[in-house]
């Protein structure tokens, strides 16, 4: 495992917080895993500021295994961290970093594992998928999955390598991340009812979003293995206003829906739009300038595998658990499932309750669970 822990200390220390550029841990690694004698491909994004990498060590004309991570991380400012965040701290069987959990500690790990394969004959290749942007809605690794639908020979199966406590995790929901841009009539704050306030209307819409929440937690499908077993509906930013004596003529709300795999998003979506549409058509009579639009910002689908699919029993084999999980956090594996048809669970070290926190942080135990996965994973490809 120290192998495995030097690695991460050397991740940890790239600020690859999804605002900047990946670049050099990709280098970085590109160049590890190439010594290791695997052959790397690079797909940049539009700007060529970021970029995913795919790695493959093996027999190119067979499926293989794929791991798959995501290599930034998201920001620090405004947390008390107790140490330098980009720098790996150890102490008491914990590592402290930011993305020691989410989810360097996994890539760390796959990395030692393609050390140790390194000069090995391998029956069937072993995979590493790296992408970026996946912390603000999964963006870069769908230019991955273009280049991967053009292979001659896909991976057999996909293990994501988010923090599930290695359990292996069967399904997560899907998000549409939303923007609502609220138009009203600005005038002087004495003569408030001349105007038409747009932060009123977006809290007219919050209620609308509370009050559809509420119906889908009381009447909507449930699901008992998530941590929160029905679909939620979660406000996280609201912006408006320039000065406390003008009534605002602009007010921005985003907001998020977080499906079930079983509820479908596009009549929630509707449902939302109604609300918009019933606001607007309020006022209209008093304000025919008054503008309430919708638009998507980001989404990704739900992953649903079958506990039954052999991917799972294979996953299973290689942890040495019985059970399996839902998270309601999500992955890019539910877009590997969708556009590539590629069979896939989520298993990696850690919890996702230290993730984003200060003082985020992984156990050497977990790191070390990992592995032993992952060394099984070598033996089962030999």
């Amino acid at each position: 495992m120290t192998a495995t822990i030097d690695i991460l200390e050397r991740l940890v220390a790239f600020r690859t917080v999804s605002r900047d550029s990946n670049l050099d841990l990709i280098r970085w690694v590109q160049e590890r895993l190439e010594a290791a004698g695997a052959t790397t491909w690079l797909v940049p994004s539009e700007d060529g500021r970021k970029a995913n990498l795919f790695a493959t060590l093996g027999p190119a004309d067979r499926p293989g295994v794929m791991l798959s991570g995501h290599s930034d991380v998201v920001p620090v400012e405004g947390q008390a961290w107790t140490g330098d965040p980009f720098r790996l701290i150890r102490r008491d069987g914990k590592l402290f970093g930011r993305g020691t959990a989410d989810m360097k500690g996994f890539i760390a790990a796959s990395l030692a594992l393609f050390d140790r394969a390194a000069g090995r004959t391998l029956s069937q290749p072993l995979h590493l998928a790296l992408s970026y942007d996946e912390e603000v809605g999964c963006l870069g690794v769908r230019r991955l999955i273009e280049m991967m639908a053009a292979l001659p020979v896909r991976p057999r199966f996909c293990i994501v390598g988010e923090p599930t406590g290695m359990q292996v995790v069967t399904a997560h929901k899907g998000k549409t991340a939303l923007s609502a841009d609220c138009h009203g009539v600005e005038c002087h704050s004495s003569l408030a009812p001349q105007g038409l306030n747009a932060i009123h209307m977006a809290s007219d819409l919050l209620t609308g979003l509370r009050r559809i929440q509420d119906r889908l937690r009381v009447e909507g499908t449930h699901d008992d293995a998530y941590d929160v077993p029905w679909t939620t509906i979660h406000a996280g930013v609201i912006q408006g206003g320039e000065a406390l004596n003008i009534v605002p003529n602009r007010c921005r709300l985003d907001f998020e829906i977080r499906h079930l795999p079983q509820d479908p998003v596009e009549p929630l979506l509707d449902a939302i739009r109604e609300e918009a549409d019933g606001i607007v058509r309020r006022l209209r009579a008093d304000f025919p300038t008054a503008g309430l639009s919708i638009g998507e910002l980001s989404s990704y689908p739900a992953l649903d595998t079958d506990g039954n699919a052999e991917v799972v029993a294979f996953v299973k084999t290689l942890t040495g658990g019985n059970s399996t999980g839902k998270i309601s956090f999500g992955t890019e594996g539910g877009l590997f499932q969708r556009r590539l048809s590629m069979p896939t669970v989520v298993c990696g070290p850690g919890s996702i309750g230290e993730a984003h926190k200060p003082d985020e942080f992984i156990t050497e135990e977990q790191l070390a669970a990992c592995d032993r996965m992952l060394e099984a994973l070598l033996v089962n490809l030999a």
